[in-house]
This record gives structure tokens, sequence and C-alpha cells, in this order.
């Protein structure tokens, strides 16, 4: 048996692409299958079953694309949900047989009701791991707050509890020498305090997971698990229905968004259409100049995490302006990796066509963190810090203001239009999205500190004590 995890750091996402004899399975597929496709061509074995660890809220799963192209086995475990494709329904300690291994699917509800892990047993008999998707993470646990949005005979203390049961019977007497393959790492909003690490034995989790603290009583646990739980990323509910109903095939939707507009089309479909202008280079480039009322997510961050956060209708029309025609495919695979299906069209040749083309341009204007210092009187200057409030609470300027960029649609009303105003957050990134998002919402005087509060730290400007974090949400 081999077992190979593939990680997507743009979601903090983990696939798995296990072998043995000439069968294989995926477990958790992303949207785009073509990977998948020639990695068992190359390898020559058969796709047998695709497991699906639950329904997921933060990615689109590539489960029914896989299925229709390879005739592989769609595999959940025990649910009673009504999907828009054909699947098996597996019981709880359901054996399935690949090459000459086994799969046991061990039903951990908690995350959600049908949340399920996969326990691996090689050729020879041994276990070598399990794969825990959002029942257990490295460091952390699901949290049971997200399958409320979709029913609502759940309660986040009901599914808290429900997985204290499933960690204490199903996991926990498990072998300490299993390797733990859980579903995300850090970066991931299905979990509260992630680690960085991707695998690790069951042993040391029972060890340093404070959610297998076996001291915990149920109450206690509940009571850990649900404090310092930011509300859900609000694309979450939507991508769990698009999991559960269907999609549309990737291929097709990479047809519909790859139309090259030059400057004075790409221009006539802003205007006539409901299309959001979406820029994805790097905010350094598109602080220089950009089409006046497009909103940058640059695609070398958390691009499908933000774009979820921050484009509330998933059927948004959407026209791309990328660093040049070769990013076109990949900024539209990523859309539909948070289920961002509506690009209408890119603009060809990028930036510099519109430029070219004598367009219009608006810029966002910059400073230096030393220039910062030189001009910063905390009675006077309005700072205004788009980190996380985790991240505020560790650590701020003094007598800065926290709208952290997820909430910033709905405290508009708080940057002033009368003064200016500073904007910062870590390194830049997320700074610059709030920055075009201003922009577009009539927003002028205002600038942007370059290398955000990682420079500021630098400088000798007031900072409060550094409070250690208990969230990462």
């Amino acid at each position: 048996m081999k077992i190979e995890q593939i990680y997507t750091g743009c979601i903090a996402e983990a696939a798995y692409y296990i072998t043995s004899g000439n069968e294989a399975v995926i477990v958790d597929p992303l949207r785009e299958t073509k990977p998948y496709l020639e990695r068992l061509k190359r390898d020559g074995v058969t796709l047998k079953y695709i497991f699906e660890t639950h329904f997921h809220a933060d990615f689109v799963s590539g489960h029914i694309d896989l299925a229709k192209k390879t005739g592989a086995t769609i595999v959940y475990g025990p649910t009673t949900m009504k999907t828009g494709f054909e699947m098996h329904i597996a019981a709880d300690g359901e054996l399935f047989e690949v090459g000459g291994s086994k799969i046991k699917l061990i039903h951990t509800p908690g995350h959600t009701m049908e949340s399920s892990c996969l326990l691996l047993t090689d050729e020879n008999g041994a276990e070598q791991g399990i794969i825990t998707g959002d029942t257990l993470f490295i460091g952390d646990v699901g949290r049971p707050d997200l399958a409320q949005k979709v029913s609502e005979d759940l309660t986040q203390d009901k599914l808290a509890r429900h997985l204290f049961q499933s960690l204490r019977t199903k996991i926990m007497p498990l072998s300490d020498d299993l390797i733990v393959y859980p579903n995300h790492g850090a970066g991931s909003a299905c979990g509260k305090n992630m680690s960085k690490e991707t695998t690790d034995t069951l042993g040391n989790q029972k060890k340093t997971n404070y959610a297998l603290n076996p001291a915990l009583t149920e109450d206690q646990f509940v009571v850990e698990i649900l404090s310092g739980l930011a509300p859900p990323p609000q694309y979450f509910p939507k991508n769990v229905l698009i999991n559960i109903h269907g999609y549309d095939s990737l291929e097709t939707v990479l047809e519909r968004g790859s139309k090259a507009l030059d400057a004075t089309a790409f221009e006539v479909a802003a205007n006539e259409t409901r299309a959001l202008i979406l820029d994805t280079r790097n905010p350094e480039v598109f602080s220089k100049g950009f089409v006046p009322n497009s909103i940058n997510i640059g695609i070398n961050g958390s691009f499908a995490m933000w774009v979820g956060e921050l484009i509330i209708d998933i059927q948004q029309e959407i026209l791309l302006i990328t660093e040049d025609n070769s990013k076109v495919e990949e900024a539209i695979t990523r859309l539909s990796r948070v289920g961002y299906d509506n690009t209408i069209g890119f603009l060809d040749g990028g930036f510099t066509s519109w430029e070219n083309a004598g367009k219009e341009i608006d810029t966002v204007g910059r400073i230096t963190a030393e220039e910062l210092e030189t001009k910063y009187n905390s009675s006077e200057t309005t700072i205004i810090d788009v980190r996380k409030i985790s991240e505020f609470k560790s650590e701020h300027l003094i007598n800065a203001e926290n709208i952290p960029l997820n909430e910033l649609n709905n405290h508009l009303a708080e940057f002033p239009k009368d003064k200016p105003f500073i904007l910062h957050c870590a390194g830049g990134y997320r700074s610059m999205i709030a920055a075009s998002i201003l922009k577009q919402r009539g927003f002028d005087n205002f600038v942007d500190v370059i290398g955000g509060f990682n420079e500021i730290k630098l400088t000798n400007l007031p900072i409060t004590d550094y409070v250690c974090p208990t969230t990462l949400l």
C-alpha cells in the first residue's frame, strides 16, 4: 500500500492518493480531475473508489467529474442526504478491498453528521494510518458549527457532543503508531488552531492535542471546542450544497471563462453586465496601476479563500485580469475550487493592454513603515488594521482600529471620508484587497503601509504588549 498526500496550500487542503496492486482510491479530491487522471494512467492502475470524508464546506470536490471519467464508486459515510449523483452509503465499520489492502470506514459524526475516517491496512495486515478528514487535525479538531448552517435540526452544542463521543470511542482507542492524515492544515477555517504540520502519529496527538485530553469531561470539551470560534466564511454552506447537488464540469467552466477580450471589449462587458472585475496580480504591481473599480485578490496568496469570503454572490459574473494570458486557466480553476464558476472573460494581454489602449487607470497610494513613523500621532492619525481579531488582540499599534478584512463590507460607514487614514495588515496582501474595495466604494483619501505590521514592528512606533493568541481564526 502506497499512501500519498496531495497538499494544496491555496486552500490548505489535503487529498490522498492510495494504490495497492493495480487498484487505487482517491480521498477528498479537488475540483480539477486532470492531475488525478494523468497519475492513474502513469501508474497503470484503475481507480476503484472515491472516498469523501464528509460533504465539504470549504471547497468544491471533484468527486462527480472523477467518477464520470473513471467509473469509480463514490463512497460517503452513513447519511440520509439526497444527492444529485449516484453514490455508495457505507455502514460504520464497512471494509473495502483495494488490491491486497483494506480500508475500513469509521463513522465519526461531530464536524458533520456523515463525517467519517478511513483506517488503512496494508497487504500484510498491518494498520498503516488513518485518514481523519475534518474529524481530527494536527493540533486541533474540526469545528462543530458548520453543519448547523445547512440543517436547522443541528446545533453546535449537539455536534460538539457527537464529536466528543466519536473521538473518545472511535479514534482514541486506536494504536498510537498510526499515522494521522488530516484533510486540512494551518490556514484553513475548518478548525481554529491547526498546526503547520500535515501528518503526525496518533500517539503524539493524544499527548499534545488539547481536544484529546482524557481528563476533559464532555461538558468541558464542549466549552473548549466552541470557545474562540469566529463566524464561518459565508461561502461555506453554499459549497456544501454544491457538493451535495452537483455542478458543471470544470471543462465547461473553463470554456465559458476563457474568452479573450481586448481593452475595448473588456470595457464594454464591464459596463453592460453586472460582472465584477477581479484583478489577480500581486498587490505591489496592482497598486501602481489598475482598471478603475476592479478588486485585487492576488493569486499568489490565499486567493480562493478570500474570493469566498468577500464575493457574497457565488453566482457572481466575473471578468478576470491576470498577470498575463498564461495565468488565466489557473485563475478560473482556483475560482472553481470554491464554487465561483461564472467567469465570463478575461482582459487579453493583461493590464498592459489596457494601458496601451489609453484607458483610464487608478492607483493606490503607499507609504513605508519608516514614513509612517515620522507622521504618526496616536491622537490625530486614523490607522485601520484589517488583520483578524485574534492577530489584532495579540499585538497592534497603540490606538489603531481593527476592522477585519472579512468584515469590511459590513463596516464601510466606519471608514472616514472627511479625513485621511492609513491601512495596514500583516504583510500587505490583505490591506491591498481592502484598498481596492474601498476605492471601488468611493474612498480615495488613504494610503497603505508597505509590508504591513511586519515592517511596523521594526520601527519605534508604539505597540501593545504581546499576548499569545488562543485561536488563529
